[in-house]
């Protein structure tokens, strides 16, 4: 069982903060499934990931393909069906505790100015460490990343 990241946005964006954290899991071996319900969202992290930075293309592909099971990053709405050891939740989406315990990573990333969003990070947080799943709240109030609680 891996731990279960609660990242609260306040000053990068989540297409910011998802690069850094998938560009990290790719190095480790890791492949990472991005989970949102919003298509639109999904379709604009697509585009970003294959033009920005120039230098920078992050190997993916979006969910419903036929090459699904060999991309080493997925994006879609649904199950990772990459074989994901790494999962990032955008846009409310959410994880189920089998799904969690089976993960490295599961990193939920919200907006802290986006009230049903933090509220809905409080939620999971709670059901997520009654569960009994490590889990770790980090912050950028300061201006950079600081892990402001953990649950073991």
């Amino acid at each position: 069982m891996g731990i279960v990241m609660f990242y609260h946005l306040t000053r990068s964006t989540a297409e910011q903060t998802a690069r850094t954290l998938v560009e990290r899991a790719v190095t480790q071996g890791w492949r990472v499934m991005i989970r949102s319900p919003d298509a639109v969202s999904l379709d604009q992290l697509d585009a970003r990931f294959w033009l920005v930075p120039e230098d920078g293309f992050l190997p993916h592909g979006q969910a419903g393909g036929p090459h699904d099971a060999d991309q080493p990053v997925l994006l879609g709405p649904g199950p990772a069906t990459n074989g994901a050891k790494a999962l990032v939740l955008l846009d409310g989406a959410d994880v189920s505790d089998d799904e969690a315990r089976a993960m490295e990573r599961v990193w939920i990333i919200f907006d802290g100015a986006d009230t049903p969003r933090l509220t809905q990070a409080r939620e999971m947080w709670k059901r997520i460490t009654a569960a009994g799943h490590p889990a770790q709240y980090w912050s950028e109030d300061s201006g950079r990343w600081e892990k402001k609680a953990e649950k073991p």
